[in-house]
C-alpha cells in the first residue's frame, strides 16, 4: 500500500531529515514509528500525507506515485488518509457532531448521508451521547476520540496518528491506543508515531526505529527500542 524507494528528504540549509529510506507498509498493518526528536518521524509521515515531497527517490501510495502530486489531485489523495494529532485540532465553535460532519461537508457529501455516517462513527468511539457538546466541555481523552471519529468518518484506507497520546494521562492513553487497535482489526492500516514506550509495547506489532533520518530497526512484532 505504501512504498518508499530510496527516499531522501533534505530541507533548506542542507539539513537531511531522511536518508535512503526503503520501506513497504502493507494493507491492514499496524506500524509503530519511534525515535528521538529530530530522527525523521514527522517527515516520514508528511511524505505519506504529501505535505512534503521527497528530495530524491520515490514515494508510492496505493500504487500511485506521490512525487510532485498536483494540487488538483492532492485533496483526493488525502481523503484516503485520516490524520490524528497530539493537539486534537478541533474547531472550538462547533459541536462534536459538527466537528466530525465538517470532514464530510467539505467533500460535498449529501446531508442525509452525513447524518447517518456521523452518528455511526460517534457511536463507535463512544461519543454518541455527547454529540451536542463543544470541545471545551470535553476531557482531553474525549476530544481525542472526536478527533479519531473525524479521521474515520470518510472511511480512509490509512490512519496516521502522530503522538495521539502526548497530552493524555496513562489510563486515557491506553484507552485511545485500544481504540486504534480495534480500528486496525476492522481492516484499516494504522501508522502510530509515538514516544510512549508503554503504548508501543502494548500494541506489540511492527516497530520501525528511526535515527538520524535512517531506519535502524524494522521488527515485525516487537517492543519500543530507543535509537
Amino acid at each position: 500500500m505504501i512504498k518508499f524507494d530510496s527516499v531522501s528528504k533534505v530541507y533548506k540549509g542542507d539539513f537531511p531529515a531522511l536518508e535512503e529510506i526503503n520501506l513497504e507498509i502493507h494493507e491492514g498493518e499496524f506500524v509503530s514509528v519511534v525515535g528521538q526528536s529530530g530522527s525523521g518521524k514527522s517527515t516520514l509521515l508528511k511524505l505519506i500525507y504529501a505535505e512534503e515531497m521527497a528530495t530524491s527517490g520515490e514515494v508510492y501510495f496505493n500504487s500511485n506515485l506521490l512525487n510532485n502530486l498536483s494540487r488538483r489531485k492532492l485533496p483526493y489523495h488525502r481523503r484516503d488518509i485520516g490524520m490524528i494529532f497530539q493537539d486534537f485540532k478541533l474547531l472550538p465553535r462547533k459541536t462534536v457532531f459538527e466537528n466530525v460532519a465538517y470532514a464530510l461537508e467539505v467533500a460535498g457529501v449529501p446531508d442525509e448521508e452525513i447524518q447517518e455516517n456521523v452518528q455511526q462513527i460517534l457511536d463507535i468511539v463512544s461519543m454518541g451521547e455527547k454529540m451536542k457538546k463543544y470541545p471545551h466541555q470535553l476531557s482531553g481523552g474525549e476530544q481525542q476520540k472526536v478527533a479519531i471519529a473525524r479521521a474515520l468518518v470518510h472511511a480512509p484506507m490509512v490512519i496516521i496518528a502522530d503522538e495521539p497520546t502526548g497530552n493524555l494521562d496513562p489510563v486515557t492513553s491506553l484507552e485511545i491506543v485500544q481504540l486504534l487497535m480495534r480500528i486496525n482489526e476492522l481492516g484499516t492500516t494504522v501508522i502510530l508515531a509515538s514516544h510512549d514506550k508503554d503504548i508501543v509495547d502494548r500494541v506489540n506489532r511492527r516497530v520501525l526505529v528511526l535515527d538520524k533520518g535512517r531506519i535502524i530497526v524494522d521488527c515485525a512484532k516487537g517492543k519500543y527500542k530507543a535509537s
